[in-house]
């Protein structure tokens, strides 16, 4: 037998190919709906901010640094719940859990993908600069939410929004009130569907301890889960009426009020499997509403 105290074997060094793949299935190479649930409000906030079609470099320093920046949450997440993953049945096989990689080399991976991210962001604006090093914080202290705030959920909204300020800070240097509207509108949006997906793991978090906003609404869950989707359509209805958008946007809303009704029909019952397809599915309503405010400028 092994005595208890010996030293663990160690690995052989992985091919550069099998390495890389690990390192996509970190960053969630393979799952792209988390970047698309980023990048359709970040880029609906800069449609209305430009009061039309952006500027190109703009357009393509927000794509590719929303990808980055969310890879890098990935990332950081997984490094900060490596010890809590190995509880949960949906996470216990990723890369950093099953021992394929090592916590420093997840930390090197988030460090690459920021310091690349902060240096798209070079060519634009110093009050875009100085909302991206917010934005880094927010999105950096995330994971550690979720040890002692009831609602870590909003926490990530207020991750996930960032892009919209900073969106409007590079096209007219100002954070006017619209973007805080629409920062408000897609926190409350992040709640509903991350709650959504909250439910999916709610019986190993309960275990383990983990606080979710699917475990601290209880009962109510299925109800303020709706109530955050109505929230959300209310103000972004409020925003598409300042912003003067006509009839593209009010048809994108009844269309995306058709979706979060649907999120109901799938989540009604808490099944596991019918509430991660929802969380999925979200990023239609997002698009969808990115579809409206450009036919709506672009229509003025």
């Amino acid at each position: 037998m092994t005595p208890a105290h010996a030293t663990p074997p160690v690995r052989p060094p992985l091919p550069i190919t099998e390495r890389l793949r690990l390192y996509g299935q970190l960053i969630r190479f393979d799952k792209p709906v988390g970047t698309l649930l980023l990048l359709w409000p970040t880029l609906t906030a800069l449609w209305i901010a430009a009061d039309g079609v952006p500027s190109w470099h703009i357009v393509l320093i927000f794509s590719l640094g929303t990808f980055l920046m969310r890879s890098a949450g990935c990332a950081i997440n997984d490094w900060a719940d490596r010890h809590v993953d190995l509880h949960v049945e949906r996470t216990r096989h990723r890369p950093i859990t099953s021992g394929r990689i090592s916590g420093a080399e997840a930390l090197w991976v988030a460090a690459v993908l920021a310091i690349v991210a902060g240096l798209l962001i070079l060519p634009l604006n110093l009050l875009t600069w100085a909302y991206a090093v917010l934005a880094v914080g927010v999105a950096a202290s995330y994971p550690f939410f979720k040890r002692f705030f009831p609602v870590p959920q909003a926490w990530l909204g207020i991750a996930f929004s960032f892009g919209i300020p900073m969106g409007f800070a590079a096209v007219q240097n100002d954070v006017p009130p619209m973007a805080w509207l629409l920062l408000a509108a897609n926190l409350l949006w992040v709640i509903a569907y991350d709650t959504e997906y909250a439910l999916v793991d709610m019986p190993d978090d309960l275990k383990i301890g983990i606080r979710t906003s699917a475990i601290t609404f209880g009962r109510h869950v299925i109800g303020i889960v709706m109530a955050c989707h109505a929230g959300h359509l209310a103000l972004m209805a409020v925003a598409g009426a300042l912003a003067g958008f006509g009839w593209p946007w009010w048809v994108a809303m009844v269309g995306a009020a058709v979706l979060a009704l649907r999120d109901w029909t799938l989540i009604r019952h808490k099944d596991r499997a019918d509430c991660f397809r929802a969380f999925r599915e979200n990023h239609r309503l997002g698009a969808l509403l990115w579809i409206g405010a450009i036919a709506a400028t672009a229509l003025r």
